[in-house]
């Protein structure tokens, strides 16, 4: 999936500064001023940190961002539902131009919506594969959360199709809805694969007189549909 960068991270700004009150906008103008003076030093410092080094001021401000970036008023119709904090993280991350290292260092150490701002900023870093390790991470937890963001479009052009399918089913496990699977239609039409996988799902959970979810037989209907000529 294709992303014009600048443009989703410019809506994404203007739909934050519109829910923010005026000391939040002036906390998050500051806090993105500091990330791109550190962006803008990146070249003198080494990628990693020795421990016990204070981090960066930028990287608190990306800490703190849930306690300074709360809601004055609801996202507008055509903006950006996510909340304040996870908008406000995303932006630090790409302003900081945060590296493959740096990601994976921000998430092995952060709490939960720390780490799910970094997935959610993974397809705007420009760090080619090098964050399908985060994701895969995020896939193996039984966090909702986490999952539906590692779902977003770095998965849905990243993730090979091993990956991908079991990221689908992964969301059907845990309740995530099929929703949030960036490219789920692209992706998941025709591919007889998946379809095997869903059905084997779908008779494990009849016959253990569980019911199957409306979700899997949204993406069987696409899996089992036939693909379109350029699709191969």
């Amino acid at each position: 999936m294709d992303i014009d960068i600048d443009a989703a991270l410019a809506a994404l700004r203007k739909d934050l500064a519109a829910r923010l009150d005026r000391t939040g906008r002036e906390w998050l103008d500051r806090a993105l001023e500091e990330a791109a003076r550190a962006a803008g030093a990146t070249a003198e410092q080494t990628p990693e940190r020795e421990p016990g080094t204070r981090p960066a001021p930028w990287e608190l401000r990306f800490a703190s961002a849930g306690r300074h970036c709360r809601p004055a008023r609801p996202a507008p119709p055509a903006g950006d539902d996510r909340p304040t904090a996870d908008a406000a993280r995303v932006l630090l991350l790409h302003a900081a131009r945060t590296d493959a290292a740096g990601a994976a260092r921000l998430y092995a150490h952060g709490t939960a919506a720390e780490r799910r701002a970094v997935l959610l900023a993974l397809p705007y870093l420009g760090i080619g594969d090098a964050g399908v390790p985060i994701v895969e991470d995020a896939l193996r937890t039984n966090d909702t959360r986490l999952v539906a963001a590692a779902v977003g479009p770095y998965a849905a052009a990243r993730l090979d199709a091993h990956a991908w399918r079991h990221a689908v089913l992964k969301c059907l496990f845990t309740g995530v809805p099929v929703s949030a699977v960036a490219g789920l239609a692209e992706r998941a039409r025709g591919d007889a694969e998946l379809a095997r996988m869903l059905r084997d799902h779908a008779a494990e959970r009849t016959a253990a007189g569980r019911p199957v979810p409306d979700d899997l037989h949204r993406v069987l209907d696409l899996a089992a549909s036939t693909p379109h000529p350029e699709e191969g």
